[in-house]
């Protein structure tokens, strides 16, 4: 029997937007690393805003705003305001970035000028670098790494990714945060960055 070409739509549901993103999805994974990055980043957080007690308007949380540049990252979102427009039908990028079914998505002039303020602090180097200590210490990186956009880069032993060269660094190349985690570059990149390559340590 043919079905009925009709849409009935519940006034309440019970499903989370957890429910949605399948168990080995791999956004899953990434999610628990960005989550840990974020919370060792609380500190750096609070001296980016003015205390409560002063009042004032509340900010996009900076962590939400963190997570909603990678998405735009992974995914090769082409602009903020296809993000936002994005993010407001897609339920994985809501489950990811933190926002419930029922938040509203932000304005892309007020998400921009938010992300300026972590460009400023240089919170999106810390953001990067706090991954990357992650992925070191799981032993997740390697010195042959290459990217369709960079050239290839001499393995670097010893070394983390930061603003300011170490003197212990033998070899460096100019890359954005998202290249030299193998991402394709995106229009968020904060700044053209030193960053190295990291050899996986032997056991």
């Amino acid at each position: 029997m043919r079905g009925a070409d009709t849409f009935t739509e519940s006034l309440f549901t019970m499903r989370h937007l957890d429910d949605f993103v399948p168990a080995d999805h791999p956004l899953r994974v990434i999610h628990i690393m960005v989550n840990k990055a974020l919370a060792n980043m609380d500190g750096l957080f609070a001296q980016m805003y003015a205390a409560d007690i002063k009042g004032g308007r509340p900010s996009i949380a900076p962590e939400k705003l963190l997570r909603a540049m990678l998405i735009q990252v992974l995914y090769s979102v082409r602009s903020e305001r296809q993000l936002m427009e994005q993010t407001q039908y897609n339920l994985l990028f809501r489950w990811f970035i933190g926002l419930a079914m029922d938040d509203a998505v932000w304005v892309p002039t007020v998400f921009s000028k938010n992300r300026e303020r972590l460009i400023e602090h240089d919170a999106v180097i810390e953001f990067f670098n706090q991954i990357v200590q992650q992925a070191q210490e799981q032993e997740l990186l390697s010195g042959a790494a290459t990217t369709p956009t960079s050239p290839p880069r001499t393995q670097t032993q010893g070394c983390t990714a930061r603003a300011r060269r170490p003197a212990s660094c033998a070899s460096w190349a100019t890359h954005s945060p998202t290249t030299a985690m193998g991402w394709w570059s995106a229009p968020w990149s904060p700044r053209q960055t030193d960053m190295l390559n990291v050899k996986r340590p032997r056991p």
